[in-house]
């Protein structure tokens, strides 16, 4: 293949890499807004509001082991344009569903589709870009993310007053076939497919990752913090806001858009300052120790302040959440790098896992207190605390579990890890 130049790599390939990513990130936080439509429209409660959100999460964790050997196998463009085009199915089931049932449907579609889009990215940049411009690039594409983040909350409500969320979603699968076409016939190839390892010898690394004693260091954190943040920024946080702060879909839709801007601030921050910071001598333990911990700090505050329109609070939680990500790369560097997919995508299923359950689980608490005579936002107030507890508790372990030995695997740039 033809070497392209520097300009040349960015509009053919990162571009349209972030274009998915900001399509991904937009389907995964969309629910904040358009499940009050749907639990109005269609009757359905809390519960129901939650399993149906976090089937995304369920399906995307579920295709994370056997994505690595698709993309060794035939490449990232060839993975996420077709991955893609069951995000534009699901999107369609979903506005076309008339039940609980074909909503799920729809949106584990969804999840499905979108699987690729980041760990696509990564191998992408990793095969067409010099080392020293990864942590930059992992910046931009999480900051792409952001900004579908962003998409999906005033300019969604926008949306919405517009049309009906049927039509929202038609119109979005009709974007997510336009994204899949532009990688398909524009990212360019590097070198022919490769038949990467056989599936024995894939499940074996995946094994070694998660028997080893750092995986299980960090995963309890990134399960109930990351994957915390992200069923709470999925859905929770617009009901919190509704039923605890007593705000409006409008007034909602604008907290919304704050939080996700600081998310995308965050993001960032992390592209372009994580580097700076290890070269002052600063290491990724001690950046992911003091981010994890300001994180459950913040999020005990919004606990306390509870009822006093704390909005600014959501958003420093939201710019504080993306340098969480800084565990993946501490992970791969503490093994072989020949693991270094296994175990960026073995961390990230534990996240999902964790979006999947407490997403779906906060309803379920919610509804039960509520049927036990407890109010709205007592409810909300008893759930989010049973959250915040097993948050700290997994940050305590994360601070004190026996450190094993250092430079076990081949370093790698800040930020290299993520959904």
């Amino acid at each position: 293949m033809t070497e392209l130049s520097p300009r040349a790599l960015w509009l053919r390939l990162f571009l349209p890499f972030a274009a998915g990513y900001l399509l991904s990130y937009l389907f995964r936080t969309s629910n904040a807004v358009i499940g009050p439509v749907l639990a109005s429209d269609l009757a359905l409660p809390d519960h129901a509001l939650g399993l149906l959100t976090s089937t995304y999460f369920l399906a995307f964790g579920a295709a994370q082991l056997p994505l690595g050997i698709l993309l060794d196998r035939f490449g990232p463009r060839r993975v996420e344009a077709v991955l893609l085009l069951f995000a534009a199915s699901g999107a369609a089931v979903f506005a076309l569903a008339g039940d609980l049932a074909g909503l799920a449907w729809g949106r584990a579609l969804i999840g499905l589709g979108v699987s690729a889009c980041l760990m696509a990215a990564f191998k992408a940049f990793n095969q067409s870009f010099p080392p020293e411009r990864q942590g930059s690039l992992i910046g931009w594409i999480m900051a792409a993310g952001g900004l579908g983040a962003v998409f999906a909350a005033q300019p969604l409500e926008v949306a919405l007053g517009l049309t009906d969320w049927r039509n929202v979603m038609l119109g979005l699968a009709a974007v997510t076939v336009l994204a899949s076409a532009v990688i398909w016939l524009v990212v360019p190839d590097k070198g022919g497919a490769s038949h990467g390892a056989g599936l024995a010898e894939q499940l074996a690394g995946v094994k070694q990752v998660m028997t080893d004693r750092q995986f299980w260091r960090y995963a309890p954190m990134v399960t109930l913090s990351i994957g915390g943040f992200m069923a709470v920024q999925g859905l929770w946080v617009s009901r919190w806001m509704a039923e605890v702060e007593g705000f409006s879909r409008p007034v909602i839709a604008q907290h919304l858009t704050f939080l996700n801007a600081a998310f995308l601030a965050g993001c960032l921050f992390m592209g372009f300052m994580t580097t700076p910071l290890l070269r002052r001598g600063i290491s990724e333990a001690r950046i992911l120790n003091g981010v994890a911990v300001t994180f459950v700090l913040v999020f005990a505050a919004i606990n306390l302040l509870a009822g006093q329109g704390q909005g600014w609070l959501w958003a420093l939680l939201a710019f504080v959440y993306p340098t969480s990500n800084i565990a993946y790369p501490i992970l791969v560097r503490s093994l072989p790098l020949a693991l270094s997919g296994r175990a960026n995508t073995a961390l990230n299923l534990t996240a999902f896992i964790g979006a999947f359950g407490l997403q779906w689980g906060m309803g379920v608490a919610v509804d039960a207190l509520r049927a036990g005579g407890w109010g709205a936002s007592q409810a909300y107030r008893a759930t989010f605390a049973i959250v915040l507890l097993l948050q700290c508790a997994a940050v305590v372990w994360m601070l004190l579990a026996p450190t094993r030995r250092q430079g076990a695997g081949m370093e790698v740039l800040p930020g290299q890890g993520g959904r």
